[in-house]
């Protein structure tokens, strides 16, 4: 009864989606005008910064220490260059000082302070040829932004003796959202026209190749207006206007190509096009909903953690996944509907197929394609034991390089090394004695004596890594001191240091911040996130792939061989970005060290795209299964119907990450060829070797389920099989491999 009602469901939303193309088409073309305008000047709203946890101890003391000691906190650096002149020469002074005062009469600048001023040796450089003049702007990040752009241009160059280079948290940030919006508009670029070029190839017609596209930017421009409708409510990081563009092509790519492919078949099957979307929608239709259900489910994951940046994923994602995924379950069909067999217009492999013995086939026909992919489904399964064996203990030996990761902050090096904003932190870094801005600054609450004050000092300054402590500076109900980590400012040593400042007794309230203390208040915040976000994806891909199978056994194949998948990425992240391989053909610097929340990110995305491919092969399994009851051979028909299109989908999306990957940022590069490399390790070698190997050594007991939840999926399950089995089909001729091939192969093996 249950699957009476599913197909009448199936068949009126048919109806509804081919009832009226044109019209479905006008309302999207209008509300995509809509979507640009509403999305436009987004970026401008987003954030460059949230890798912070906002309820931590270091976030709150930087936030009092704002408001109690602004000159404690300073985002604003110029870097004053005297040029052969020592810095104390009476004319630098005169014009430093003379710019220190134009600087605090700025709207939006307080706690401006200067070497000329306090005459403090860590604001002048080691060689007396350069000195700080250290200011904070306050606001948020769009306001401080705004404020910078606004001053930057009346500081920056020559006055008089002295040459002027703006830097400092603010303009490290800024500079970044600039460079990774110019990147982004180049990565499109890039992408778009590629990603025409490789889906033309893999259909031939163009008709068929623009329809994947189109779904993509319908998408992205959704998106965006979604994102910007969220700034309103909350942070959104300018980062995920990446993984828009690359999930939005990717994803709605991904959905069109298996729809259209199956649209193809069907119609090359002799069904007229109203039957045929019918079939595809109950078909590919359901597992285009499965996958997209998937991999909103990893991403929504992110929402767990604290940082706005993990959050903005989460956003950007589930928004991108379920807008292309709707866009390829209402306008692909009422596009599909108008063109009826017109999809294979413009044919651009007719000549190639005239040459071959059957010309009129459609290059979708079952007959003619998958044989290769087919026969390499009964070589794997043939010796399963040597491709599981050898493929799982690959895919561990290249992620070995991920036992040594060593987590940090992002910086300026993130930047290009031509950024004005990254030389002058360089020049800091490298010039000035105690690397200032590296320090941590320990707040104490509440009124105590001078005396208590120097007691509390003399206990840090006992403690083990400490080089020096400045202060304390007091206030009204508030103090602070400055103290000056030895070894690197965010190095293991320096978090040491974090946690003995914690411990360590005092006659009145404190708290640590400091780049270090944001570090480790960050690592323990996604420690603690950790097993949430990891339980939500594995209990929601259990449950959704066994809704999909039926089986107990596949949903926990697939998270372990999804896994599995990750494992190269993660090993390249650490051996490229970490320790520096392959930095001069890369271009960028490494820091010795991964941001702490990029390998989450990436996990949670890779993951859910690697599900994506995951349904799609299980499905046509399962299909094939359903008819006829032959493991083996329903491994292999699947293979053959979905791993050309698995590994071309897999090809595109990776085209789309590395053009991502092109950025000069590198975060954004890492987390594009991350990516990229990721979901070539699932198509290539996990699809195509791992799991028909797995399979075939589960054999019949991988459809087993207990009776309880068979009769649970009998009731509320879906897969992309019709309800009853098709009469008169051989099991050889719809797998594409006859028994003298199979005999073949296996002798040849």
């Amino acid at each position: 009864m249950s699957e009476v009602n599913s197909s009448e469901r199936v068949g009126g939303w048919t109806r509804f989606v081919t009832a009226r193309p044109r019209l479905a088409l006008l309302a999207a073309l209008v509300i995509t005008a809509l979507a640009v305008f509403a999305g436009s000047g987004v970026a401008d709203r987003m954030g460059s910064g949230g890798w912070e946890a906002p309820d931590a101890e270091s976030t709150w003391t930087t936030r009092v220490l704002e408001r109690e000691f602004p000159a404690s906190q300073p985002n604003l650096l110029l870097l004053v260059d005297s040029g052969d002149v020592p810095v104390d020469d009476p004319a630098v002074a005169a014009e430093a000082v003379r710019l220190t005062e134009r600087l605090a009469a700025e709207p939006g600048i307080t706690g401006v302070g200067s070497y000329w001023r306090t005459k403090s040796p860590a604001l002048r450089s080691s060689d007396g040829r350069e000195a700080i003049v250290a200011a904070r702007i306050t606001g948020d990040e769009k306001g401080a932004g705004e404020i910078l752009d606004r001053i930057a241009p009346d500081y920056q160059g020559v006055h008089g003796p002295v040459e002027v280079s703006v830097g400092g948290p603010v303009a490290v940030r800024h500079e970044m959202q600039s460079i990774i919006q110019e990147d982004l508009l180049r990565a499109e670029l890039i992408a778009l026209p590629v990603t025409l070029v490789l889906l033309v190839m893999v259909f031939g017609s163009a008709v068929a190749a623009l329809l994947p596209l189109g779904v993509g930017i319908v998408a992205i421009l959704g998106t965006n207006a979604v994102l910007r409708g969220i700034t309103e409510f909350t942070d959104v990081s300018v980062f995920a206007q990446n993984l828009t563009t690359a999930l939005g092509l990717g994803l709605a790519i991904d959905y069109a190509l298996f729809i259209v492919r199956r649209f193809r078949e069907e119609l090359s099957a002799g069904a007229d096009p109203r039957t045929a979307i019918g079939t595809t929608l109950r078909t590919a239709g359901r597992t285009v909903l499965f996958s997209a259900l998937t991999v909103a489910v990893s991403l929504a994951a992110m929402m767990v953690f604290p940082q706005y940046f993990l959050r903005s994923f989460a956003y950007a994602g589930i928004a991108v996944v379920l807008l292309a995924a709707a866009a390829a379950l209402i306008l692909l069909p009422a596009a599909l509907m108008l063109l009826g067999p017109r999809v294979n217009a413009l044919d651009l492999r007719r000549l190639p197929r005239r040459r071959r013995a059957t010309p009129d086939a459609s290059p979708d026909a079952p007959e003619d394609s998958g044989r290769g992919w087919a026969r390499l489904s009964v070589l794997v399964m043939r010796r399963a034991p040597v491709f599981a064996v050898v493929t799982t203990v690959g895919l561990v030996f290249l992620g070995l390089p991920f036992l040594g990761v060593k987590f940090g902050t992002a910086d300026d090096r993130q930047l290009p090394a031509t950024a004005e904003s990254r030389i002058v932190q360089e020049h800091i870094r490298e010039g000035f004695p105690g690397s200032p801005g590296g320090g941590l600054e320990v707040l104490a609450e509440g009124a105590a004596s001078p005396g208590r004050y120097a007691d509390f000092k003399e206990r840090i300054e006992a403690l083990p890594g400490v080089r020096q402590v400045n202060g304390p500076v007091t206030g009204d109900g508030f103090a602070y001191y400055d103290v000056l980590p030895e070894g690197e400012p965010v190095g293991q040593q320096a978090q040491d240091l974090v946690r003995e400042l914690r411990a360590e007794p005092a006659p009145f309230d404190t708290s640590v911040t400091g780049t270090a203390a944001v570090l480790v208040d960050s690592k323990d915040a996604i420690a603690d996130r950790l097993p949430w976000a990891v339980g939500i994806i594995v209990v929601v891909t259990l449950l959704l792939v066994f809704l999909l199978t039926g089986s107990v056994l596949i949903p926990l194949q697939a998270v372990v061989l999804n896994a599995l998948s990750l494992t190269a990425m993660f090993g390249a992240v650490v051996w490229v970005f970490q320790d520096g391989n392959l930095s001069g053909i890369l271009s960028f610097t490494s820091t010795g060290d991964i941001e702490t929340t990029l390998p989450v990110l990436m996990f949670c995305v890779a993951f859910g795209l690697s599900m994506d491919y995951g349904v799609f092969l299980l499905s046509r399994i399962k299909e094939e299964y359903d008819r006829t009851g032959d493991h083996e051979h329903a491994v292999t028909f699947g293979l053959r119907r979905t791993g050309g299109l698995i590994t071309a989908a897999a090809v595109i999306l990776a085209v789309v990450m590395v053009a991502i990957g092109t950025s000069r940022v590198t975060n954004t590069k890492m987390l594009g060829l991350g990516i990229a490399l990721a979901v070539l390790m699932d198509a290539m070698v996990v699809r195509s070797l791992l799991v028909p190997a797995v399979m075939k050594l589960m054999g019949g007991v991988t459809w087993w389920a207990p009776a309880p939840l068979r009769a649970f999926h009998r009731r509320f399950g879906l897969s992309e099989g019709e309800s009853a089995p098709t009469a008169g089909q051989d099991a050889e001729e719809r797998s594409g491999v006859t028994g003298r091939e199979r005999d073949k192969i296996t002798a040849g093996a």
